[in-house]
């Protein structure tokens, strides 16, 4: 008996293969803008840890090291290059895909477009998780500081 998941299959309209070079176009766009941002955000990263490290004005320490400011950066960087990759690999496919109709092609887009979406929601999760920790600590502190003030 043969299975049925092998029997289905989907063909792509003109109009449609029309929408996703359209969709291609925007998606490079915003890797490059992606990739140009985290060039912008490194530089300014080091010089931000040059810049705290070499014109300190006075021998009053900052409260933290001054190359962690660059680590910081790095560290975010990294974490936003991922979903800019994903996204220039997305419309790097799609082009392949819709010039060649090249199934497997179609396959990498769509699945470099899973992985932005997967990652990006992880990350809202994250940062929402951030949040909330941050507003109970906030909520129990301002608590506590009102029963020792009365």
């Amino acid at each position: 008996m043969e299975d049925n998941h092998d029997l289905k299959k989907m063909e792509i309209e003109q109009d449609s293969l029309r929408d996703l070079d359209t969709t291609r176009k925007w998606t490079m766009f915003l890797a490059i803008l992606g990739f140009i941002g985290l060039g912008v955000m490194l530089i300014i990263g080091l010089f931000a840890g040059v810049f705290l490290s070499v014109f300190r004005t006075s021998n009053i320490p900052l409260g933290f090291p001054e190359w962690l400011v660059f680590i910081i950066v790095l560290i975010l960087a990294a974490v936003y290059f991922f979903p800019v990759l994903f996204l220039f690999r997305f419309s790097k496919h799609v082009s392949g895909a819709v010039k060649s109709l090249d199934k497997q092609e179609m396959q990498k887009a769509l699945r470099n477009l899973r992985s932005y979406f997967m990652y990006s929601g992880i990350l809202v999760i994250l940062v929402l998780t951030v949040y909330l920790i941050a507003f109970i600590a906030a909520g129990a502190s301002i608590s506590f500081l009102k029963d020792m003030g009365g």
